[in-house]
């Protein structure tokens, strides 16, 4: 069976015509029904189709023949083709980390980051401009714009402290920046919600000589706790002997003064058996030699000379001694 050209045609004809009406079809109800290109941050893409949806937390500006014409809120719209363009606002907090370099007042360059959060000023202004419309049309780069801003905020911030006082008054120099720069944005349309110094870096250097110095100091406190207990065991080792001493010096007092009384009782009771001062001294001092005598053999001697006489005690020691240096004379 054979088909003319003619034939062949309309057959390919009937076959591609219904294929492009498809297509064109497809194309139209993409078109209308087409969303925003959404690239994050506060501004994104416009709206394409003829009608679109603005999701929760967005505001849609629109622009009719390239003029402001209105903002609207989420929900279903229809935009007219060709004449209206809408621009997806988002309200939500954005969180932008930014990285400055800064030299202290001891000149050390060192290295912040710093993490803003910020969002659209999305708050009904009693009269002037929205701040939604200020974000849109005052700024072609707000983030950009913000940056510099902190830079130079930060910057007047940092040479006036020495690199201590970087670390310790970390957040008060946050909020110092904070301040100036939320004036400078709220301007623009944003709002600065808080700023916050994340972690300070040092050259490594820098890094360590202070890790060297905070060792040196703790080695230093480190001998003076020792240096201190060791004082203190001393004092109190001080202040018991002197204690001990007191308390034996009283016990020896006590003694002598009990000695002293017996001495006097028995000095009484002899001379009370009718003998003379002198008699009863002797027999005092009689009895006492006797009792050291007694004492000094108890103590373990093997060997102990008397004299025959009492009264003969001290020749006797005095011929002991001479003894003593003459035999060493003849060795």
């Amino acid at each position: 069976m054979f088909f003319s050209f003619g034939e062949i045609v309309s057959i390919l004809m009937s076959i591609i015509v219904p294929i492009i009406f498809v297509v064109v079809i497809l194309r139209i109800v993409v078109s209308a029904i087409g969303g925003a290109n959404r690239r994050g941050g506060t501004v994104n893409d416009s709206y394409q189709g003829w009608f679109y949806v603005i999701q929760q937390q967005h505001v849609g500006v629109v622009e009719r023949l390239g003029k402001f014409h209105q903002i609207v809120g989420p929900g279903f719209h229809v935009r007219v083709p060709f004449i209206d363009r809408v621009r997806d606002v988002s309200l939500m907090t954005e969180d932008e980390h930014i990285t400055f370099d800064a030299k202290t007042e001891d000149n050390v360059t060192i290295e912040l980051d710093v993490s803003v959060q910020y969002h659209v000023d999305y708050s009904q202004p009693v009269e002037g401009p929205s701040g939604i419309y200020k974000s849109l049309y005052t700024l072609t780069d707000p983030v950009a714009q913000m940056k510099d801003y902190f830079a130079d905020a930060l910057r007047s911030q940092i040479p006036s402290r020495t690199l201590d006082e970087v670390f310790t008054e970390k957040d008060t120099i946050a909020t110092a920046i904070d301040e100036v720069v939320s004036e400078k944005m709220l301007e623009y349309g944003y709002v600065i919600v808080t700023t916050l110094i994340t972690s300070i870096k040092l050259p490594l250097d820098v890094q360590q000589s202070m890790n060297r110095i905070i060792a040196s100091k703790n080695d230093l406190e480190s001998a003076k706790n020792e240096a201190e207990a060791e004082r203190q065991k001393t004092v109190i080792a001080a202040q018991a002997k002197a204690e001990a001493m007191e308390a034996e010096g009283r016990g020896i007092a006590s003694q002598r003064v009990a000695i002293a009384q017996g001495i006097r009782d028995s000095i009484d009771v002899i001379q009370g058996a009718e003998l003379d001062a002198e008699e009863a001294n002797r027999l005092f001092e009689f009895t006492q030699y006797i009792g050291m005598m007694e004492s000094f053999a108890n103590q373990g001697a093997s060997t102990v000379v008397l004299p025959s006489e009492f009264s003969q005690t001290a020749p006797m020691l005095r011929d002991l001694l001479v003894a003593d240096a003459t035999k060493k004379a003849e060795q």
